[in-house]
């Protein structure tokens, strides 16, 4: 099958395992077009790209790895799109086996993580749980929501460019915004290996977590707005409902508490129903393609 293929790498300080990595994979993809999006780096990542004859494209100062995604994505001339991590975590090996997942008829393949290869512990125990959240706020089982891994195809991952956050929560962002569209995505399990260079991720795991578990409730009232206004209206509905009870069985009275509480429903319910309509304006383009292909 002929395919143009780019394969891009956001890197931040990741000269030491850049080194190795880009010989490792211009050896398995003499051909392919290779982007480093040095993100602000201040070591000799832009020498060693230059070094190893690969197109480097440099922030002026540090964006984030979304950013960096952005940048690679914008400029690649390839049709199909393949995203790995710089600091030598990803095995090369994995990418042929994502493109051949992509060719039995997904839009986006993701590299998912073994568990017990994770960093640690709590890791493991933060991603199950994002996970398990984000599987059910779009309803499809998701292996790795945050994987850095993947390959897409070109014309469908720029149409959410600009829902992708310029930080490190692109592969959240990403895997949903393509499950809202209808568009497949598939999963081959991988394995990574420790990081190089520092040895240390980007991501610290108490402070970002927290915000990956907001990151996940917006792009979950984005994707799917009802699955997360509903659950708050009931909650509220059912508060106000028990709170009316023992006020009534105590008092005889409605409370203004248990009022505001009834209003605050519906109000939480209407916002739902506004946001699920908002939601599907985002991804009309996405519908529109898709009728007009199934035409021809």
């Amino acid at each position: 099958m002929t395919r143009n293929i780019s394969i891009i790498l956001p890197a931040k300080n990741e000269a030491n395992s850049l080194e190795y990595l880009l010989p490792e994979l211009r050896k398995r993809h003499p051909e392919e077009e290779i982007i480093v999006v040095d993100d602000g780096s201040e070591d000799d990542t832009t020498a060693i790209c230059n070094h190893n004859n690969v197109t480097v494209v440099s922030h002026v100062y540090s964006m984030g790895n979304g950013a960096a995604i952005k940048t690679g994505a914008r400029i690649a001339k390839g049709d199909i799109l393949v995203f790995m991590d710089a600091d030598g975590q990803h095995n090369p090996d994995d990418i042929s086996r994502l493109l051949e997942k992509l060719d039995t008829g997904f839009d986006m393949v993701v590299g998912a993580r073994q568990i017990d290869t994770h960093a640690s512990f709590a890791r493991r125990i933060a991603n199950a749980f994002y996970n398990w959240l984000a599987s059910w706020m779009t309803g499809y089982p998701i292996e790795d929501l945050t994987s850095g891994l993947r390959a897409a195809r070109a014309r469908h991952f720029r149409k959410f460019l600009y829902l992708l956050p310029n930080k490190f929560s692109y592969p959240t962002t990403s895997t949903m915004a393509f499950f809202r569209s209808g568009l497949p995505v598939g999963y081959v399990p991988i394995r990574t290996k420790q990081r190089s260079g520092d040895g240390k991720s980007h991501i610290r795991l108490f402070h970002d977590g927290f915000k990956f578990f907001i990151i996940i409730l917006k792009i979950g009232a984005l994707f799917s707005p009802m699955r997360f206004f509903l659950p708050i209206s009931g909650l509220l509905f059912g508060t106000g409902l028990f709170y009316y009870g023992y006020t009534y069985i105590n008092w005889g009275r409605l409370t203004n508490m248990s009022a505001i509480l009834f209003v605050s429903s519906l109000l939480t319910f209407l916002i739902g129903i506004v946001s699920e309509q908002i939601s599907a304006l985002h991804y009309k383009n996405v519908e529109d393609e898709k009728r007009h292909t199934s035409r021809q």
